[in-house]
């Protein structure tokens, strides 16, 4: 057996069976080292978009490199940062009118929360509570996993973490618990903003609640004078029908945070929006007001070109037709699903379908998500379930065929599980 000196991410070394290299990728697949297919069922966890490799955005790359590496982003600047700053603030929610880079989605939110904090900071009346949905998660850093449902996840540094203010996920039919919340939270004046994940929480277990919820809580941080950070992480770039999941409640957030389907999935790249009157405090003759905040790769220029000729694929080619139509076969699949009984909570959201499979015990640490990994491993497919949520999250160029196959295998493992042969 090949050994590694690799420690990889989410991986039980003493558990897990040995690392398949993936020798290419194209459009939906991941190919292997003895070139079987592999359906990127998850888009490599949430971040491709288009398809691996999409011609405009590689050939975008390899022109970068013909003039760039990493340039220092203070003091000097350069034109792809520039003109995706642009591109960028012309198709966010109205009224974000800057934009900071970062490397990942979990420094856009740490980011995004070092600027809430001194937005009151620097106007002399600071405020220190961040309130947050259960069941949320917003990235790995100190910051972020502090702002995350704790758990499994981060319970070893739970020493360095700080608290915030949790509000109840908006359950169907309890969702004025949420909004209550909210209200008794900011009425203390401490709260300098909520930070959500609009619509639909990602590693939390594929969670969704409407975008009416998501309005009146904007409603209620205006009326109290709080921000709402967006965590358009996972969410933004079409993946729950619309750009950015914003959209569909009518909203412009304060501070909005981007990732993943940025570069189209080519390579690592994160921006902080941010409105004119977040930057403007920190804007000052008194440098210690300053936003203290950088990484050695801030904007990097290769990655930024990635990310302009994503905004082209988006204007010349008819992406929100494709993700129409993988919407509605995403709704076909999953209605055929919902009132079987091996399943619960079967819904479906933009590109986005999960389901629950009823097992004796749930959560992240089921049992039986390793088990169905190493099953959909079998069939060439990547899908990594939450647990026991089954979750797809296809690239926008995969073919009814192919989710088809996906939604075909889900059925046989469920069949296999109850029949106690899985």
């Amino acid at each position: 057996m090949r050994t590694s000196a690799v420690w990889y991410p989410f991986t039980q070394h003493a558990l897990e069976p040995a690392m398949r290299r993936v020798a290419r990728t194209e459009g939906a697949y991941l190919i292997d080292e003895d070139g079987a297919p592999i359906l990127d069922a998850i888009s490599s966890w949430w971040v491709v978009t288009h398809g691996h490799r999409h011609p405009a955005i590689m050939e975008a790359v390899r022109l970068a490199t013909e003039t760039h590496d990493q340039v220092i982003f203070a003091e000097y600047t350069h034109a792809p940062a520039e003109e995706l700053a642009s591109g960028l603030i012309d198709i966010a929610p109205k009224g974000l009118a800057h934009v900071f880079y970062s490397d990942s989605g979990s420094t856009a939110v740490e980011v995004a929360l070092k600027m809430a904090l001194g937005f009151f900071h620097n106007l002399g009346r600071p405020r220190n509570r961040i309130c947050v949905l259960e069941h949320g998660y917003h990235g790995d850093t100190i910051g972020t996993m502090s702002a995350g449902e704790r758990g499994v996840f981060n319970a070893p540094y739970a020493p360095l973490l700080f608290a915030v203010d949790r509000l109840p996920f908006p359950e169907a039919g309890r969702e004025q618990a949420t909004l209550d919340a909210f209200e008794a939270a900011c009425a203390s004046g401490a709260v300098a903003a909520l930070l959500i994940e609009p619509l639909l929480l990602g590693a939390g277990g594929m969670k969704t609640y409407p975008a009416s919820v998501l309005s009146e809580l904007k409603r209620i941080a205006e009326r109290h004078g709080s921000l709402l950070i967006a965590d358009e992480v996972m969410t933004g770039w079409g993946r729950t029908g619309s750009l950015f999941a914003c959209e569909q409640a009518g909203i412009t957030p304060d501070i909005l945070c981007t990732s993943k389907g940025l570069t189209g999935g080519a390579l690592p790249l994160a921006a902080t929006l941010s409105t004119a009157e977040i930057f403007e405090a920190h804007l000052s003759s008194d440098r210690r007001k300053t936003f203290f905040h950088s990484s050695s790769y801030t904007a990097n220029p290769i990655a930024c070109a990635a990310a302009l000729a994503n905004l082209t694929v988006w204007k010349e080619e008819p992406v929100r037709e494709r993700i129409d139509a993988l919407s509605e076969r995403q709704r076909r699949h999953a209605a055929h699903y919902a009132e079987d009984r091996r399943f619960s909570d079967v819904r479906q959201l933009g590109t986005i379908a999960a389901l629950d499979l009823k097992v004796p015990e749930g959560g992240y640490l089921a049992e039986v998500g390793p088990r169905l990994r190493a099953f959909f491993r079998e069939r060439r497919l990547l899908i990594r379930p939450l647990g026991n949520v089954i979750y797809l999250m296809p690239p926008y160029c995969v073919t009814e065929a192919e989710l088809t196959q996906a939604f075909g295998a889900i059925d046989e493992a469920a069949s296999l599980i109850a029949a106690g042969r899985l």
